[in-house]
């Protein structure tokens, strides 16, 4: 449940969750990264679980989330890692940089999260170079059809609880929607880190370029 500011206990969960990662998703995560270059921003970042994994050809590194609690731990990630990196309070549908700013946007189960997932596809297009990748690590609705009713059914109480978080999108249609061309995708169902979040096996990996 939220706090006026953000969601405490979400945090500490979420903590939690990101040390129970198996290695197909850590492995998803590495592969969102890979081979970046030039100047990234990752938005959603959390408490910072890819910042280590961000390659040495990334120059600059800049990350947004909305949470205070997150803001917390991602600062104090970037502190232990010794490494540079800007990390901003903002939601993903109000981004605070310049048009054309960044090489690559990196998301990473946080699309499923944004209040508005159409507007902040959009500003996600705004802020990257023309023909630059957004690359993107999400959990995202079943094809079948009982399945994906029952995420339905679940999804009022989990966006109560899992800080926002909606499990029944159908995050790569919204992209191609934003204006986006994805070049790479893959549907993957690794298992989650606690079993009985069945609800949000099904995740796609890839890229998508900017117009």
């Amino acid at each position: 449940m939220p706090d006026a500011e953000g969601h405490k206990w979400f945090a500490v969960v979420w903590d939690r969750m990101v040390k129970a990662e198996n290695s197909a998703i850590r492995q998803l995560r590495d592969d969102t990264v890979k081979g970046l270059q030039g100047r990234a921003l990752e938005i959603g970042c959390g408490n910072g679980a890819n910042f280590a994994r961000y390659p040495d050809s990334v120059t600059e590194l800049q990350a947004t989330d909305p949470d205070p609690y997150m803001l917390e731990r991602a600062r104090a990630r970037a502190h232990e890692l010794g490494r540079k990196i800007e990390v901003r309070k903002a939601p993903a549908e109000q981004l605070p940089y310049e048009d054309a700013s960044f090489d690559a946007v990196v998301a990473t189960l946080v699309l499923c999260t944004v209040a508005d997932q159409a507007r902040a596809l959009l500003e996600i297009r705004r802020v990257l170079k023309p023909g630059r990748d957004l690359r993107f690590f999400e959990h995202v609705r079943y094809e079948g059809r009982l399945a994906a009713l029952m995420q339905d059914l679940i999804r009022p109480v989990w966006r109560w609880c899992g800080a926002g978080c909606h499990p029944n999108r159908n995050t790569a249609q919204a992209i191609e929607d934003a204006g986006f061309r994805i070049t790479a995708l893959r549907r993957v169902t690794p298992e989650p880190p606690i079993p009985p979040m069945w609800f949000s096996r099904p995740c796609i990996q890839g890229r998508a370029a900017a117009p």
